[in-house]
């Protein structure tokens, strides 16, 4: 009887279970957005300034403006050089976080600011507009201004990064690691573990560290967010531009909405031997059944379309399946501002991760007490991508499918035709609609019908996209809930369109291209087990075809 492993819900972990030692699920790297509500509007701004300097906004210009940003300047580099603090000015390009990983690496600290990085970045910053005696408009604008990377030691969430700008209103990041919280936590109660970066690679109690783990989904995360934010952001950071005094008369006070957050399922295999078998047969599997024009122009790309690039950031869908090292496979999918990566993280962890590049995309609130909220979204969207992994995965037809297809059928009192996958369109309709499979919130006719239209058929319609969808729902290989223009596609039916595809692409055809050549070619280097299997019934299919005397057509002249 297979062992149960805590944790794992989704198809693809219960498949493998009897292979993993563990599991756990873990908030990865969190940013909130901190931000003082009152200053990101004109008259807010002005009211604040009055506050600040006794009720006047006689040097509520440019120049005092300036002034203030130079001063949070000096302060933070006179504080630094007081008390052993380095402060490193970045090139443009250079990766902050790495210079203080190696910074971490090489020096002992303790509790409290221990480095301090200087970048260039966009941020807001107000403009006024004025004559000698009045105001005459506060325009707000981004520009390019230095941003102070205050790298902090807590005792609680270990290294919190916060980045704010030196100018008003002082907008500001706070970025925390998930996996740090949990770290701390299973120290102080006693659970074994080794920690390569941001992965817990051996774990002597993986149960015990799921349920810590699985404390930061819970609602009491969003006041501990809360609580680390205050406890660093005012008295370490804000007080370069404005000290106590100046914070308490004006009411400065941060609020937080999360920005971007990162979800991991981690399998824990017993042997990294076979963790990687299991992961890269899964992507040969995944990468030729998802193998769509667009996805194939896309496999092996290392970055993404630049700003000025003409793809929409916003409905993208790309596939991307990339070896940085040697020992490393990267299998990354983008849904717009929402990513999914699998990948194997040290010697024997599997990690899957859903990642949310701008909250907004979730459509359940930014605010930081929603904080539950998003990371039950993200949960969500990991364990459907991992099941639909596994769909596309592992297949299968049911009976008389095949026979049943060609028939037509009704959706409610409709009667609409067959699917008959002699027809290009419709074997191309069934791979688009395989590779919207992951998609984490279904996907629409449009959507299909571009998909279709920018890879197989350049005039393929919008009309003619909702017709190939009423066949589909009418096999059952496409659903769509009630009140909704959205399609998804179930875990049988995904299991059934990728048997489809692959029996007419990868096993029909090249057996029947086969047939006709008696003879095989130099055996090729890497001799697979699918190439011994094909070469097995091309053998026995020639046999089979002269024993029911049926002979290859000719070659045309």
């Amino acid at each position: 009887m297979a062992r149960r492993v805590p944790g794992v819900a989704d198809e693809f972990s219960v498949r493998y279970r009897d292979l993993l030692t563990g599991s756990y699920d873990c908030v990865d790297r969190i940013v909130l957005k901190a931000y003082f509500p009152l200053g990101h509007n004109p008259g807010g701004f002005r009211v604040w300034w009055r506050r600040l300097h006794e009720g006047s906004d006689e040097h509520l210009d440019n120049a005092h403006l300036m002034r203030m940003a130079g001063r949070f300047s000096r302060r933070v580099r006179a504080w630094a050089g007081a008390h052993g603090v380095p402060v490193i000015d970045c090139k443009r390009g250079e990766r902050k976080h790495r210079i203080a990983e190696d910074y971490l690496a090489g020096h002992r600290v303790r509790t409290g600011v221990f480095l301090v990085l200087v970048a260039k970045a966009p941020a807001t910053v107000w403009e006024v507009q004025r004559s000698p005696e009045k105001i005459g408009n506060i325009v707000k604008k981004t520009a390019y201004v230095n941003h102070y990377s205050f790298h902090i030691m807590d005792p609680q969430w270990g290294h919190v990064t916060i980045k704010m700008s030196g100018h008003p209103p002082f907008g500001a990041q706070v970025i925390l690691n998930g996996h740090e919280y949990v770290a701390c936590q299973a120290a102080g109660a006693g659970i074994g573990f080794t920690k390569e970066g941001n992965c817990f690679t051996r774990v002597d109690q993986p149960a015990d560290l799921a349920r810590v783990a699985d404390t930061l989904s819970h609602a009491a995360t969003a006041g501990r967010l809360s609580q680390v934010c205050d406890r660093w952001i005012h008295s370490a950071c804000l007080c370069f531009g404005l000290d106590h005094d100046d914070q308490a008369r004006s009411g400065f006070r941060y609020a937080y909405s999360v920005f971007q957050v990162e979800y991991s399922r981690n399998l824990l295999f017993g042997s990294g031997a076979q963790m990687d078998r299991v992961f890269n047969t899964v992507l040969d599997r995944s990468r030729s059944r998802l193998d769509v024009p667009t996805l194939r122009t896309l496999f092996g790309a290392k970055q993404r379309p630049g700003r000025n690039g003409t793809a929409d950031q916003s409905s993208r869908l790309a596939a991307v399946i990339e070896k940085p090292r040697w020992d490393l496979t990267l299998f990354k999918v983008h849904f717009g501002l929402l990513t999914f990566k699998g990948y194997t993280k040290g010697e024997h962890v599997l990690r899957f991760e859903a990642i949310v590049h701008n909250t907004r995309q979730l459509r359940c609130g930014r605010v930081v007490d929603r904080f539950a909220d998003i990371v039950a979204k993200l949960a969500g969207i990991a364990e459907r991508f991992c099941t639909a992994l596994d769909c596309v995965d592992v297949s299968f037809l049911p009976d008389q499918l095949l026979d049943q297809l060609p028939l037509p059928s009704h959706i409610g009192a409709t009667r609409v035709g067959g699917i008959d996958l002699n027809k290009p369109r419709i074997r191309a309709v069934l791979s688009g609609v395989l590779a919207l499979a992951a998609a984490p919130t279904g996907f629409t006719v449009s959507q299909l019908a571009h998909r279709l239209s920018a890879t197989t058929d350049p005039a393929y319609t919008t009309r003619q996209a909702a017709y190939d969808l009423r066949k589909l729902r009418g096999k059952g290989l496409v659903a769509k809930p009630d009140r909704s223009r959205r399609y998804q596609l179930p875990e049988q039916a995904a299991r059934t369109i990728a048997a489809l595809i692959t029996l007419r692409d990868q096993v029909i055809a090249p057996i029947l291209a086969g047939v006709r050549s008696p003879r095989r070619g130099r055996k090729p280097a890497r001799w697979t087990a699918v190439d011994r299997d094909y070469e097995t019934l091309r053998i026995n299919m020639q046999k089979l075809f002269d024993d029911l005397a049926i002979t290859p057509a000719p070659a045309a002249a």
